[in-house]
């Protein structure tokens, strides 16, 4: 692996870092805006911060440029809106902190990930070309673009097929979310863009390339979602197995250099000083994932302790210090978040987006205005309102699935359900059974790799949904573990800012600057021995439909979405096959 060690760490600035207090600055790009965090280099205080909603949020129906309605399954973003929080939000949070820029010694980034970025060869999106700026393909596929499902799969079948080695490092099973996935879909959906794309970039990249003036791989992406182990990627012959055109996919358009995680990239261009107000020349730390890189801002630097950063989705990430393939992870990586163990990854592909969708879509307008009346949050009243009702009690068992299943089951073809529904069902019953779904969801993770070898000793909080007591308890109450709770609002920003100071040389490591900087609530919440009683019944339940419908007994999740792509213009190729409708005459029989 090629990395570059600290280049932008000068004597002056480590000698400055003795006599005077330095900073860094931790940039979070999220779903659907960035956050600029400046954090104290000496004992991790956060000082100060500013967000940007990004302006084109995420294209999920339409394309923006032209008002193109976009497939099913499909979410864009545009890149300008990555460097729109650059220039608001890191000059912002400077000032709200109310130090001297001067004092910055680094900045380092976390960004969503698989986030990727079609460009040419200096680094320009595709979709910031003018004569592609109507194209689709052209823009940058969000995380959450679930489309590629049909090409994920072909890799999947390929690889098992083939007995590829890599396989079982991901859990047996490649995410349509991945580079190689949406590589394959814009190969066979667009070739003209195909060919003209020069690089197919890790937007936790791009942006480092954009605050630099170099490109750099980060480790992780790399080794997460880019299928990047023991020190190559997969061979031309898979390749060309699946698309004869793809053969040369990873030389051509996603090798390049790699950086450790921890490690500087680069310094600060002078046209990204003027963006900022910071100077010129600072290290630039390697880009990095935002779970990943939460993991030494909650302190969880040794093996076993699970890092569940809850915001729209829930990333699971843990050290391991042996190597074990657990059904459905995301993935392993050698140094994948500390150097010197295995990173381990697994996710929610929904959580906070299900409990958001709700809120919007199914919630009277009533139970609104009671919440405006209160003064509190629509969140804050609902929970408020189902938080005393024994457990059980609404007669509801839910599937966290509305955004697909990333772990343990990889298949974003599944969907949300909700099952016990009554004429005398409340509201606020709904939403908790969601609350309890994404925990449930959360436990089977957790039971997986236990199974696995690869034990959970501790169960730490990262991310905005943290905030809600209820939920917490919640999910306490069903893994039967204690939950902490990371001392920061901001956890993948402070994580950041933690592998900028390394990249300025103030640390000699990551696991120093999080011993330094890191900062956690053990044992917040713990289990109440009855309630842990109660769910362990309705997780039976939640377990008993998890495979009914998500490993093959009856697949009408997937036979309906092909009919909703066919109604909306999919086309006959869209309808279920003849063995699927065999199947569900079968079934209704």
């Amino acid at each position: 692996m090629n990395t570059e060690q600290n280049p932008a760490a000068s004597a002056p600035e480590q000698a400055t870092a003795t006599h005077a207090e330095t900073y860094t600055i931790g940039v979070d790009f999220g779903t659907l805006s960035g956050r600029a965090v400046v954090v104290r280099v000496s004992d991790g205080a956060e000082l100060g911060s500013a967000v940007l909603d990004y302006p084109h949020a995420v294209m999920d129906r339409e394309l923006a440029s032209t008002g193109a309605a976009l497939p099913p399954d499909w979410a864009l973003q545009m890149p300008a809106d990555y460097v729109a929080v650059i220039k608001s939000a890191v000059p912002r949070a400077v000032e709200a902190a109310g130090i001297d820029p001067a004092a910055v010694i680094g900045i380092g980034t976390d960004f969503t990930a698989c986030t990727m970025v079609p460009v040419i060869a200096d680094g320009t999106p595709l979709n910031e070309l003018p004569e592609y700026a109507d194209r689709p393909h052209a823009y940058v596929k969000l995380w959450k673009h679930h489309s590629a499902q049909p090409q994920a799969d072909r890799i999947n079948e390929l690889a098992a097929e083939r007995g590829e080695s890599w396989l079982p490092r991901y859990g047996g099973l490649i995410s349509s979310e991945w580079e190689f996935a949406k590589g394959l879909q814009l190969l066979e959906e667009d070739p003209e863009l195909y060919e003209r794309m020069d690089h197919w970039v890790e937007a936790a990249d791009w942006i480092i390339w954009q605050l630099t003036g170099t490109y750099v791989r980060n480790a992780c992406t790399a080794g997460y979602k880019g299928i990047y182990q023991d020190g190559a990627y997969p061979s031309h012959e898979f390749l060309a197995a699946l698309n004869p055109a793809f053969e040369r996919f990873a030389d051509d358009k996603v090798e390049h250099e790699i950086g450790e995680l921890g490690a500087a990239a680069g310094t600060l261009s002078a046209e990204a000083a003027a963006w900022t107000g910071l100077r010129e020349g600072i290290a630039v730390a390697v880009g990095n994932v935002d779970a990943h890189v939460a993991a030494p801002a909650a302190q969880a630097v040794s093996p076993g302790q699970m890092v569940a950063i809850m915001g729209t989705s829930t990333c699971h990430v843990m050290n391991g210090d042996v190597l074990r393939e657990v059904p459905g992870m995301c993935g392993v990586v050698d140094g994948g978040i500390i150097a010197g163990l295995y990173g381990y990854e697994a996710g929610q592909s929904g959580v906070g987006d299900i409990f958001a969708w709700y809120v919007a879509n199914q919630v009277p307008a009533r139970y609104t205005e009671e919440a405006a009346a209160r003064g509190v949050s629509i969140h804050e009243h609902l929970t408020s309102l189902i938080q005393d009702q024994p457990v059980g009690a609404h007669g509801l068992v839910a599937l966290d699935w509305h955004s697909g299943n990333r772990s343990v089951l990889v298949d974003h073809e599944l969907s949300g359900t909700v099952l016990g529904l009554t004429l005398t069902t409340r509201t606020e019953e709904v939403y908790r059974a969601l609350f309890e779904a994404t925990a449930f969801g959360t436990r089977k993770i957790v039971e997986t790799f236990n199974a696995s070898g690869v034990p959970v000793t501790e169960f730490i909080v990262a991310g905005g949904l943290q905030r809600n007591p209820f939920l917490m308890q919640t999910y306490s109450d069903i893994l039967r573990l204690p939950i902490s709770i990371t001392a920061s609002d901001q956890g993948p920003a402070l994580g950041s800012a933690i592998h900028a100071a390394v990249a300025a040389g103030a640390y000699p490591d990551v696991p120093a600057a999080s011993a330094a900087m890191g900062k956690v609530n053990r044992a917040v919440y713990t289990p109440n021995e009855a309630a842990a009683d109660a769910y362990d019944l309705l997780y039976a339940e939640y377990a008993t439909l998890h495979d009914y419908f998500g490993r093959g007994a009856n697949d009408v999740m997937k036979r309906l979405k092909r009919i909703r792509r066919a109604a909306l213009g999919g086309g006959v190729d869209s309808l279920p096959t003849d063995t699927e409708t065999t199947a569900l005459e079968g079934a209704t029989a």
